[in-house]
């Protein structure tokens, strides 16, 4: 988008109701007759905007993308999605964070695509990314922790996922070991960490984030290994991607705040009161097969899951995907 366009735009999200062609020509420098195509290139977009002689121009109405400055005028973060990138469509997300990464970017970078041509979850799985219904997200953090407390991050992103279902939609979110968030059983969201290091200091983490927003259920490919969903097929409504987007990324702030303050223990509080397995027996299984049983005893400071065995002895699982019995 031109950079008049998008500052047009920011001035109709920081106003909120009509502004004036004078105003605009100040702020942005332009004549009345280069606003005019400013506004026509908008239109062309999808944005509904009212022209009122005397009163000027209001935005009555966006598409629904994932338009930078869109975002970025819901924000409330301190840190995350200060610099912010908003793509049609890329290889994956996290790739392209870490490339940013690699060339020194700032902690707090976003990522964000409306399609993805080789997404990817956990243990190599690929991640259907279609275009214009989805969120794919990945944000470069770099914590001054020690290599083995990263995995306790995944965990931040997974509330912060919760948080934002459940500001816009009436859906209960519940989340399963390791980076799965669920709506009634099924899979909504995943989440996927990729991380540089040295034997003694990290030097950044990716935070991959994708949410199912209004996938309908023919998008979905036949081959899942676990029921999916989407907050559309859920909740009957859709959802405003670009005010998600925000809510989630407000909400991971404040966790990755709470997080360099006082440790892991706050969110791993809330992340066991979410857990769907919390106080459940649930089976542990590798490539299909079962290998442990027993009942959820929470998570510890390395995100491993805490199994008690039915001899009462607390087993530590590291991988494997679980079962609630």
């Amino acid at each position: 988008m031109h950079p008049k366009v998008s500052a047009i735009l920011r001035l109709f999200h920081q106003e909120g109701g009509f502004v004036s062609g004078e105003h605009i020509s100040r702020e942005l420098g332009v004549s009345r007759t280069a606003i005019w195509k400013h506004i026509s290139t908008l239109r062309a977009a999808g944005y509904s905007i009212e022209a009122v002689p005397s009163r000027g121009y209001r935005l009555v109405a966006s598409p629904d993308l994932l338009d930078a400055e869109s975002i970025r005028s819901k924000l409330q973060s301190l840190m995350i999605g200060q610099r912010l990138l908003s793509l049609k469509r890329t290889f994956s997300t996290n790739a392209d964070a870490m490339r940013l990464a690699e060339d020194g970017a700032d902690e707090g970078t976003v990522v964000i695509a409306d399609a993805q041509s080789a997404g990817k979850g956990r243990r190599g799985r690929a991640w259907s990314s279609p275009e214009g219904v989805n969120l794919y997200c990945s944000v470069l953090l770099r914590p001054r922790i020690m290599p083995n407390a990263a995995p306790q991050l995944t965990f931040l992103s997974a509330v912060a996922v919760a948080r934002a279902i459940e500001a816009t939609t009436d859906l209960k979110p519940e989340i399963k070991w390791p980076n799965d968030v669920l709506i009634a059983g099924k899979k909504v969201a995943g989440l996927l960490n990729e991380m540089s290091a040295e034997t003694d200091a990290i030097n950044f983490v990716i935070l991959g984030i994708g949410v199912n927003l209004n996938m309908s259920a023919d998008q979905f490919p036949d081959d899942l290994r676990h029921p999916a969903t989407s907050l559309l097929l859920e909740s009957g409504s859709k959802v405003v991607r670009t005010g998600f987007v925000a809510i989630m990324l407000n909400e991971l702030d404040k966790l990755y705040a709470d997080f360099l303050k006082f440790g892991f223990a706050p969110v791993r509080q809330e992340w066991e009161q979410r857990c769907i397995a919390n106080g459940r027996q649930v089976a542990i299984s590798d490539d299909g097969a079962d290998v442990a049983l027993g009942m959820f005893a929470g998570i510890d400071e390395d995100g491993a899951l805490l199994l008690q065995t039915c001899e009462g002895k607390i087993k530590r699982i590291l991988s494997g995907d679980v079962r609630v019995i």
